[in-house]
């Protein structure tokens, strides 16, 4: 039987463990669900969202505030459940966030594969930006309304 997700809506309060195994198993071990928790406990998540099933969560997104550009969020990390990937689900996850923040005027940042993430709505960041990451694999979507400065991500991320 074909597993038929929900629609994207915020993670309730006592899902906590089930997206952390989520992303275990997404991710093959659990540095994400550990980042997931380190943004959680410095108050850096700005929100989160899970794609239900009947079976349980099957799909989760976070966006934390970057410390600059100030006002700009990032999207990590996202995850669809192994057996669900390839189906189009996390593409309609990210389009969803990423046309949330056209419309929002929010500005996302995302690091990633560029051909994934410009499907998504995305664009590969203007020039005269710095980052602790690859600037080749980091996409933006939303206004971006900032001078090319340098991107500083949460303490979580560790960069």
């Amino acid at each position: 039987m074909m597993i038929r997700p929900d629609f994207l809506r915020d993670m309730r309060r006592g899902e906590e463990p089930e997206v952390a195994a989520l992303l275990a198993q997404a991710f093959g071990g659990k540095d994400e669900a550990r980042l997931v928790e380190a943004l959680r406990k410095s108050r850096a998540i700005a929100g989160e969202m899970v794609l239900p099933s009947k079976d349980g969560v099957v799909g989760y997104l976070a966006l934390a505030a970057m410390t600059a550009p100030k006002g700009w969020l990032c999207l990590a990390p996202v995850a669809i459940r192994p057996d669900l990937q390839g189906l189009g689900h996390g593409r309609r996850m990210v389009g969803m966030i990423t046309e949330w923040g056209r419309l929002s005027g929010n500005t996302l940042v995302v690091l990633g594969d560029p051909a994934f993430y410009t499907r998504c709505g995305f664009t590969p960041i203007s020039d005269g930006f710095t980052s602790p990451y690859p600037i080749d694999h980091t996409l933006t979507a939303g206004p971006a309304k900032a001078a090319p400065s340098a991107l500083i991500y949460p303490k979580a991320f560790g960069g």
